[in-house]
């Protein structure tokens, strides 16, 4: 696993051990970054189930402003705190171990870009998109982008929110809501 380009291209993040945690490949998160790469740099990204950090630590890479990564394990939450420090980001990111639901709704900020890429079949996507909209976390125009099972149907989100295009790789989908004004 490594970031693809930028500031940070080439370097080798760490994983963590064992199948709890299931890394985005490289064409995927490609394909993340080609789809938002005109809405990365200079922006407040929100990693919300942070893994490894990898998907927080590519928009760093490629002129984030800030990113604070989330994710409820505390092994999660130290690694992405290495990796970050890896690549020489610990002034631009904001590691916090914790739930999920109890930062959405604690929390006092807007993101311009929401990476979404919870365990699949959890439950956790839906309750998530649901609860981002529902308090409005995104700023004007942001992004949310959402890794999921093929076959996962996800829901439509009401207005300001739009649902836009799923594109599909093998048994991996991506999805995208956008913020409207």
């Amino acid at each position: 696993m490594r970031v693809i380009t930028g500031t940070a291209r080439g370097k080798r993040l760490k994983e963590l051990p064992g199948m709890d945690t299931r890394p985005t490949t490289d064409k995927v998160k490609e394909s993340i970054f080609n789809i938002v790469q005109f809405d990365v740099e200079g922006r407040k990204v929100l990693d919300l189930f942070g893994g490894t950090g990898q998907l927080g630590i590519e928009a760093l890479s490629r002129g984030a402003a800030f990113c604070s990564f989330v994710d409820l394990r505390k092994e999660a939450a130290a690694l992405i705190r290495d990796n970050v420090a890896l690549c020489g980001f610990t002034d631009r990111a904001k590691v916090i171990q914790g739930d999920y639901l109890s930062f959405l709704t604690g929390s006092r900020e807007k993101f311009d870009l929401i990476l979404l890429d919870p365990p699949y079949a959890s439950g956790l996507l839906e309750k998530a998109l649901e609860t981002a909209a529902g308090i409005d976390i995104l700023s004007e125009n942001g992004i949310m982008v959402c890794e999921s099972a093929a076959e996962t149907v996800l829901p439509t989100l009401s207005e300001p929110y739009r649902k836009g295009k799923d594109y599909r790789y093998g048994k991996i989908k991506l999805t995208v809501y956008r913020r409207d004004v």
